[in-house]
């Protein structure tokens, strides 16, 4: 068996638990809300399309971005690569574990063989620490156990899955370039460009006019559904327990901006914090309510999410503008 020195960080979303991993083995150790800063995480996305069974609400930016601008924010050098060969990507991860270097992998989740519950997910991360003749070592949440194992097929059939989300066999890896970016400056910087992005929405469906828009579909969604319970329990687990941190991402965002304060000082930041403190528990507020459709079926708590969802849009926009001012 061959397995690098260093130990995983815990975590309860994937991308930030594998970047989290291979950053601990840099002796970089930060708290998940603080990576989920740096990666200018703070997004939402309404998304529906005829080949989807029902819309998908997501609270943090696209995939692979999150490492991105981590790595960019602490001035790390961040390289990663893809393969449409099998047999290429496995030679890849097995000779970075050989030089002792963990390895960020994305994959579907469907094939791994410690998910109790597999769905197909093409965006899923996990960090790779070792081998054997039969099975990979993998870094995953800790909700699906942290140290986990896999077989060596399973692991590239999920590599190798395509679909929504997906990359050809893609892996990552991570290295100083020097001394790293003050956090201070970093948290600074990241704040300022994801309070740009949030508030300039390319297209309807994200952000603060992507929550405006849901308040709207989620009415046409529970009216046109044929499994509404089982399809609004599905959407209430994902915002809530799917790795987000609760809330929809908004808790992580909540207490980055707490760790920002304390790190900057700067009265600005702090006033945003207790706005997300507010704005998480509204979020709660309408997971809950979409539970209540999952166990009623009763269209007056859609209804009611509704209308929470509409002033969330309001607030949420506010809260972020309280940013622009650092």
């Amino acid at each position: 068996m061959k397995k690098v020195e260093t130990k995983p960080y815990i975590g309860q979303h994937c991308e930030s638990t594998a970047t989290g991993t291979l950053l601990k083995q840099l002796n970089i150790e930060l708290s998940e809300p603080m990576l989920f800063g740096l990666g200018e995480g703070l997004s939402f996305i309404f998304w529906n399309m005829k080949t989807m069974d029902f819309p998908f609400i997501g609270g943090r930016i696209k995939t692979d971005l999150l490492t991105q601008n981590i790595t960019k924010h602490l001035g790390l050098k961040l390289t990663v690569k893809e393969t449409s060969s099998t047999s290429k990507a496995w030679n890849s991860a097995k000779e970075l574990i050989d030089d002792n270097k963990a390895v960020g992998i994305k994959l579907d989740c469907y094939y791994l063989e410690y998910f109790s519950n597999p769905i197909h997910f093409a965006g899923h991360y996990v960090a790779m620490l070792g081998y054997d003749d039969e099975k990979a070592y993998l870094v995953d949440t800790d909700q699906q156990g942290s140290e986990v194992t896999t077989s060596l097929e399973s692991l590239a059939a999920a590599r190798n899955e395509k679909g929504p989300m997906s990359s050809r066999n893609l892996y990552y890896t991570i290295e100083k370039k020097g001394d790293i970016t003050p956090l201070k400056d970093a948290v600074i910087v990241a704040i300022r460009s994801n309070v740009e992005s949030y508030l300039n929405p390319p297209i309807k469906n994200l952000n603060y006019k992507g929550i405006e828009k849901t308040s709207v579909e989620i009415i046409k969604w529970f009216d046109s559904s044929k499994n509404v319970k089982e399809e609004f329990a599905t959407s209430a687990m994902i915002m809530e327990r799917a790795g987000t941190g609760g809330a929809i991402f908004r808790n992580f965002y909540r207490d980055f901006l707490i760790e920002a304060y304390d790190l900057t000082k700067i009265k600005i930041i702090n006033d945003a914090h207790d706005a997300f403190v507010d704005i998480a528990s509204q979020w709660s507020e309408v997971i809950a309510l979409f539970e209540e459709v999952s166990k009623t079926g009763e269209r007056k708590f859609v209804l009611q999410a509704s209308e929470k969802l509409k002033k969330l849009a309001v607030n949420e926009k506010k809260a972020v503008e309280i940013l622009l001012k650092i």
